[in-house]
């Protein structure tokens, strides 16, 4: 049988919004989205929240419980990963640079998983280090890390470590050696996020090639990268993120969707010669990534 190409659909951001973008922002759309990308077949849905009223990204405890809540009611089987990654933006204060400056939403661990620890997810992400993100800089320091890492762990959610350069597989090894995460792993390849490692097929063979043996791993693209890097993450053996977290068109001037974007990764995945995961099997696949 042709090999199982698991899809996680990432439904709306932690950027701004913008008059182009039109990602979810309400409970109820984000949580109706995550459903259609579900039905089309993303076995995974990857959830930020926003305030809904400004759009603005939010790590607010009761707008996750609001869509875990809608999504579990529903009939629809989907795992889901809920991001950890918001309270991490730091813009040094133009009068006094040791401190935040508007901008700056920089928390404690506990607080950027007491939504994981309270909710149970499938999944979390688990941002594997810092780096210039745009015009911020996106700041996760090891101890940070450490502390969420073990937090999940011992409420059994799979951390899904997310990659935007070379040093955060290194630091993710030093993390598997040390027993704080489990190995082999489940990681996450971000490309072309500015200012990370670029969305080329040399980059993200590269990067695959740093991964710890026997690891599970899936890959995406920003942008007119999104489906050359889910073809090339295929390709490569592992498995495939699309959304309008990442990606707003389906080409240049075509409005996309969710569901829109899901579908064109599975014509993608099966002209490959592939098949998608269902969501059993991706329970499977990250199992096995886990160590769980």
């Amino acid at each position: 049988m042709s090999r199982p190409v698991v899809i996680t659909c990432a439904v709306t951001g932690g950027g701004p919004l913008s008059s182009r973008n039109r990602a979810p922002v309400t409970p109820d759309e984000i949580a109706t989205a995550s459903l259609e990308a579900a039905r089309e077949g993303a076995s995974i849905v990857h959830i930020h929240v926003r305030d809904p009223q400004a759009g603005k990204p939010s790590g607010e405890f009761s707008l996750y419980e609001s869509v875990v809540e809608k999504i579990r009611a529903s009939s629809v089987d989907v795992l889901l990963n809920l991001t950890t990654g918001f309270g991490a933006r730091y813009v040094p204060d133009a009068a006094d640079p040791k401190r935040g400056g508007p901008g700056s939403t920089i928390l404690s661990p506990e607080q950027r998983c007491e939504h994981v620890l309270k909710l149970k997810p499938d999944i979390c992400s688990l941002d594997m280090g810092s780096m210039n993100f745009g015009d911020t800089v996106f700041m996760n320091t090891p101890k940070h890390l450490e502390a969420i890492a073990s937090m999940v762990r011992q409420e059994g959610v799979v951390p899904e470590i997310e990659v935007f350069e070379p040093g955060h597989i290194r630091l993710a090894k030093n993390f598997i050696e040390r027993g704080i995460l489990k190995g082999p792993g489940w990681f996450q390849l971000c490309l072309g996020i500015a200012w990370g490692s670029p969305a080329d097929a040399r980059t993200m063979q590269y990067l695959a090639e740093q991964l710890p043996s026997g690891c599970g791993w899936s890959g995406f693209g920003i942008g007119e990268a999104q489906f050359p890097m889910a073809a090339q993450a295929a390709i490569l053996g592992g498995h495939v993120r699309v959304g309008m977290e990442d990606n707003l068109y389906l080409a240049r001037g075509v409005p996309a969707s969710n569901r829109s974007l899901v579908q064109r990764a599975v014509t993608i995945i099966e002209a490959l010669g592939f098949r998608v995961a269902s969501p059993s099997e991706a329970r499977r696949v990250l199992n096995v990534a886990s160590g769980l």
